[in-house]
């Protein structure tokens, strides 16, 4: 796949990897709280089967360090912003905006996701570096 052709200054490459570095650590350090009873016990209380317990947790926190290096973006941002819906629409209900159980932040979080996934790893990311290398390196 090719990267989305966004003007290709230091700013946009900047600003690229901030947006991916702060939904990976996000969802490194949300992805690492699932693994304790808490999230288990969310689990139930919404109908959920507990074994999703793991393949949600690893799926947040594989994904953030995904993002943050830069590899494999465009379905870890894919796979972040499935996450955010179920948040948005099963989890909160899509209820209220703002307030207790809002979903603003969430949405937020959907957006930046669909922003990486139109733009693509940007310059700085170990996908850029790997297609940099001399063919007999690769």
């Amino acid at each position: 796949m090719t990267e989305a052709s966004i003007h290709q200054t230091k700013l946009n490459d900047i600003t690229n990897w901030g947006i991916r570095a702060a939904i990976g650590v996000i969802f490194i350090v949300q992805g690492s709280g699932k693994f304790g009873p808490g999230f288990i016990n969310m689990l139930e209380n919404m109908g959920l089967p507990v074994e999703m317990q793991i393949p949600i947790a690893l799926a947040e926190v594989i994904s953030g360090i995904l993002l943050i290096v830069g590899v494999l973006t465009r379905i870890s941002a894919s796979l972040i912003a499935i996450i955010m819906l179920g948040a948005i629409f099963y989890v909160k209900q899509a209820s209220n905006l703002t307030g207790n159980g809002g979903y603003a932040l969430d949405l937020v979080i959907l957006a930046c996701a669909l922003v990486v996934i139109a733009a693509g790893p940007g310059r700085i990311s170990l996908a850029h570096i790997i297609k940099k290398l001399p063919r007999c390196l690769h």
